[in-house]
């Protein structure tokens, strides 16, 4: 149980400047740049190995104006440009500060850890995610989420950075004017490792794992499946609660309507960008694929036994064969084939009458000469062909996207808006730039605050 005190900590505690509590793209992003600037830091980290949500991500980081941008011949995006698009998918409803922030301090902080954590970056330009008007999706070479954690916990490793795993951080102790003035960290054998510390990098992530707190503030995603870390089980917004800091947006989350089900392997949302689309047991289509892929979870989950079948044709197989995760369904048998629409409708075990309507719809208004009745433009990719690929799919909860409001160098804030004199937040563990909902998720949101954020609490910290 996460607890705060008043207490003196004891006299033999080990002494740092700086103790980060998390060990994802946030809390990694923050010691690197903490520890070039001439910081003691300390990284604490629950697990026995960091991974979290970032290694469970995609890894995809939206940024504008970067040089990578540039050097594929992407020379017109700009942080307004991405701002305006943040605040687009949001409905107007994100915190325009903090999405500012966002937009404005990801270039620098990609550019950063290339120059000084070796962090390789490629733009991926083969297609794009809803919402983003232009090709800003940075990843590492091996576009996992999994190996962008691994280059970021070797950067720390490098700088000879201290990062303590199997350390829960559960306590803090503050001053009477609530500074933090050392961190308490549960061992596995239930010791208690204290450290002193002149600031504290919250970096924790957010609280999908707690379903007390799902149900109070999302309760309509509350009793569906998370596929996020068990970790996540919203330390930060305890300690907030506790400590009388300022809470926005705890509604707001990211949601996913493809995840292979019962493989639970994550199906790329590009598949419904290049020409894919859902049906459900009926074999009918049920909404816009191109809205986006958070609020497609809950369009997923109601549909009849809450799944769906991403539908799509051999060019498009083709095309995802260059994402890990879609190689990793193919390896299980996640991704079935179809000869032609009477095998696919065995498949689907859907009606075959109602699923050549379905397809013969879509072709017809990829050809111009009907419009949607979900309103999705078809005319921009080809028409899908024989052989047909499905895969089955259910909607999911990833994580949340509410927590502590920070201000421009990213300390907390309490409920009267002032600043927390050595406290920062940042990724999951600070609100984010999505809103107070689900379809307010712009693809990327979540690494994007994350590495912004701990960017910017690495260089006040």
């Amino acid at each position: 149980m996460n607890s705060i005190t008043y207490d003196l900590p004891p006299a033999d505690a080990i002494e740092t400047d700086v103790v980060i509590i998390g060990a994802g793209a946030c809390g990694l992003t923050a010691g690197l740049r903490a520890n070039l600037a001439g910081r003691e830091v300390l990284v604490l980290e629950r697990d026995h190995s960091p991974s979290g949500s970032t290694a469970m991500s995609s890894g995809f980081v939206p940024a504008p104006d970067t040089r990578f941008q540039h050097g594929i011949g992407v020379t017109d995006d700009t942080k307004e440009r991405f701002y305006q698009d943040l605040m687009a998918k949001s409905h107007d409803d994100a915190d325009p500060d903090l999405t500012r922030l966002a937009s404005e301090q990801i270039g620098p902080a990609l550019e950063w850890l290339a120059e000084h954590a070796g962090i390789e970056w490629q733009v991926l330009d083969d297609f794009l995610y809803p919402g983003h008007s232009r090709h800003r999706m940075h990843a590492v070479p091996e576009k996992t989420g999994e190996a962008l954690e691994s280059r970021l916990c070797a950067a720390i490793a490098r700088a000879d950075i201290p990062l303590l795993t199997d350390a829960h951080a559960t306590v803090l102790y503050l001053t009477e004017n609530k500074m933090v003035r050392a961190v308490g960290a549960t061992r596995p054998g239930g010791e208690l490792d204290v450290i002193k510390c002149q600031s504290v990098v919250l970096a924790c992530n957010g609280y999908g794992a707690n379903p007390a707190l799902l149900k109070t503030h999302i309760p309509e995603i509350a009793d569906g499946l998370y596929y996020g870390h068990p970790g996540n089980t919203g330390d930060a917004v305890v300690w907030g609660q506790a400590l009388g800091a300022s809470l926005q947006h705890l509604s707001g989350y990211q949601g996913h309507g493809s995840l292979a089900s019962p493989h639970q392997i994550l199906i790329s949302w590009a598949l419904m960008m290049e020409g894919g689309i859902q049906i459900n047991n009926r074999g009918e289509r049920f909404s816009n694929e191109h809205g986006g892929y958070s609020e497609q979870a809950t369009q997923v989950l109601a549909q009849p036994d809450g799944i769906a079948w991403n539908v799509y044709d051999q060019r498009i197989h083709d095309f995802a064969q260059s994402f890990p995760d879609y190689q990793q369904a193919m390896a299980v048998g996640a991704i079935r084939n179809a000869k032609d629409i009477t095998a696919l409708a065995e498949i689907t075990k859907t009606p075959s009458k109602r699923l050549v309507k379905t397809l013969d719809t879509i072709t017809v208004c990829q050809e111009g000469k009907k419009s949607d009745e979900f309103s999705r433009d078809f005319t921009s990719k080809p028409a899908l062909t024989a052989p047909y690929y499905a895969v089955k799919v259910t909607g999911a909860l990833f994580h949340t996207q509410g927590g502590l409001k920070i201000d421009e160098q990213t300390r907390v804030l309490d409920e009267n808006g002032r600043s927390f004199p050595n406290l920062y937040a940042g990724g999951g563990a600070a609100c984010g730039v999505s809103g107070p909902r689900v379809d307010g998720y712009l693809s990327g949101n979540g690494l994007l605050t994350a590495i912004a954020f701990g960017y910017v609490a690495g260089g006040y910290c």
